[in-house]
């Protein structure tokens, strides 16, 4: 069992970088494997719409979002940890999802789904909705904890100081642990669920 997490801080030994451990530190005590991907500081233009991934079930620009999409469809569950700048992801991370999930032909259902933001003070919840939408257009479960997955902090390293922050990250990655145990076990005995053919109809027909 594996978890793969995405940090979109520049700073790589940033605050985000510090939710993230205290989450990696419980996967481990969990016996589950993880692997932290730092996409902060690469170049990750967005999606153009020209739907070449349809043809080649990968997207147009081989960058970081190619590199990625391997070791996303082989794990269990996924983290995307993001700095807030204007109560948002930033738009590294954006970009990235926007081109990792619409890029990527396999099936993500059961896949369980965690997003955590890190602000000097607000627009966390605003970025944690936003990101929880990749999740959930997915067919991906979405791990919770005892509060929203936000962490305070500005300069690198204060958050260390937010004790309620690193404790929802440490609650959430306990949380996420009995979630993807608990599908492994279901897809065991009763399989994924059953899919209809799918539907697309736009809004105005």
């Amino acid at each position: 069992m594996k978890v793969l997490l995405v940090n979109a801080s520049p700073r790589e030994n940033g605050n985000t970088a510090l939710a993230l451990s205290q989450m990696i530190e419980v996967f481990k005590e969990e016996g589950i494997e993880t692997e932290l991907v730092n996409i902060g500081k690469k170049t990750v233009r967005g999606c153009i719409a020209c739907l070449s991934c349809r043809k080649t079930g990968k997207c147009v620009f081989d960058d970081v979002v190619n590199e990625v999409a391997p070791k996303f469809m082989e794990c269990d569950g996924l983290v995307l940890g993001t700095p807030v700048y204007y109560a948002s992801a930033n738009a590294t991370l954006s970009a990235f999802c926007d081109r990792l999930f619409y890029s990527t032909p396999f099936d993500k259902t059961m896949k369980v789904g965690a997003a955590v933001a890190c602000a000097r003070r607000g627009g966390c919840s605003a970025t944690f909705d936003q990101i929880n939408k990749y999740f959930t257009i997915s067919g991906m479960p979405i791990a919770s904890s005892q509060y929203w997955n936000s962490i305070h902090g500005a300069a690198p390293g204060e958050a260390q100081d937010d004790k309620e922050g690193l404790q929802t990250m440490r609650t959430l990655a306990r949380n996420m642990a009995f979630l993807m145990k608990s599908i492994a076990l279901g897809k065991e005995k009763f399989g994924l669920p059953e899919k209809e053919e799918r539907v697309a109809t736009n809004f105005i027909r």
